[in-house]
């Protein structure tokens, strides 16, 4: 059992961290969502796609971004033409919630974990906007692509940005460094 004791712990903190900011977000979620017959979405979803908007508008694109009225998203067009949603998973929330949590499994000093995590948390924050931006462009030049853009492409970007990220701290800030 001693021999384990380190996976142990890793796996005890990574899900405590993993649940109870996921019950945060989710709380989050319920009293920021409308979804009854005015549909809203989080403010950061929002806010991502307002983002999104003012990214490509500083590239000369001609775009927009319009509360669906039929679900909890936001539609968002490039040069009058309805390209793609977002939805909360879109808004890069999820996907820091599990950043954050392997680096407080794998924790090194506490201004270290803390700092790595805020930084590294608006680091995929912004690089989840270029991404989105990037994709909507993408989307708009080469429709018959939507599939592999969305689908391979552009997963692979953010998630080998907090693969990058992972490695990082555990080689050079972790306490599990070697």
């Amino acid at each position: 059992m001693k021999k384990y004791k380190n996976i142990i712990i890793f796996l005890v903190k990574f899900f405590v961290t993993y649940f109870f900011l996921v019950a945060i977000y989710d709380g989050y979620l319920q009293k920021s969502q409308k979804k009854d017959h005015v549909y809203q979405t989080s403010s950061i979803t929002t806010a991502v796609a307002n983002q999104t908007v003012k990214l490509l508008t500083a590239f000369g694109y001609n775009v927009k971004a319009i509360q669906h009225d039929k679900e909890i998203s936001v539609k968002l067009f490039i040069e009058g033409k309805y390209i793609i949603r977002i939805i909360e998973g879109c808004n890069s929330v999820s996907l820091i919630i599990l950043f954050v949590a392997f680096i407080v499994a794998f924790s090194g000093a506490i201004k270290a974990t803390f700092l790595f995590s805020v930084f590294g948390s608006i680091l995929i924050y912004v690089i989840n906007i270029l991404r989105i931006g990037f994709l909507i462009v993408m989307m708009h030049k080469f429709p018959s692509q939507i599939g592999v853009l969305h689908d391979l492409v552009f997963p692979a970007i953010i998630y080998g940005l907090i693969f990058l990220l992972w490695v990082v701290w555990v080689n050079k800030f972790s306490s599990y460094k070697r």
